[in-house]
């Protein structure tokens, strides 16, 4: 299974997302913002696809996947948002793939088993 980057700044979301994706067997790394997730990269290497909030406070999660991106080319990235105005959309659209919150166990499931290549 992959290895995920999950990060979120409510803590229940996080911890949720993370859940489903152990389920799954996957080992997951949980983060609340850009800086803890970068310390975490820095700390235990790059993940296989990272599970990013858009609205996180500080650096937002577009920036946050450029940054990682420089670190690791081409690394996978899925957008959680609220934000479903066709401007956001589109912004996130040209940066990785992106669910609804609230997304559901199943379409999480599936996008992370399709970048990683590790479907049920």
């Amino acid at each position: 299974m992959a290895r995920v980057l999950v990060v979120d700044d409510e803590p229940d979301v996080r911890e949720l997302v993370a859940m489903w994706l152990r389920a799954d067997g996957h080992e997951v790394v949980v983060a609340e913002c850009a800086a803890t997730a970068l310390s975490a990269v820095e700390r235990d290497g790059m993940a296989d696809v990272a599970v990013v909030d858009v609205d996180l406070p500080g650096v937002d999660g577009v920036e946050l996947a450029a940054e990682l991106r420089r670190r690791t080319a081409g690394l996978p990235v899925v957008f959680l948002t609220v934000l479903w105005s066709g401007a956001d959309v589109a912004r996130l659209r040209e940066h990785g793939h992106y669910l609804r919150k609230p997304c559901s166990p199943a379409a999480l499931r599936q996008v992370v088993g399709e970048l990683t290549g590790a479907t049920r």
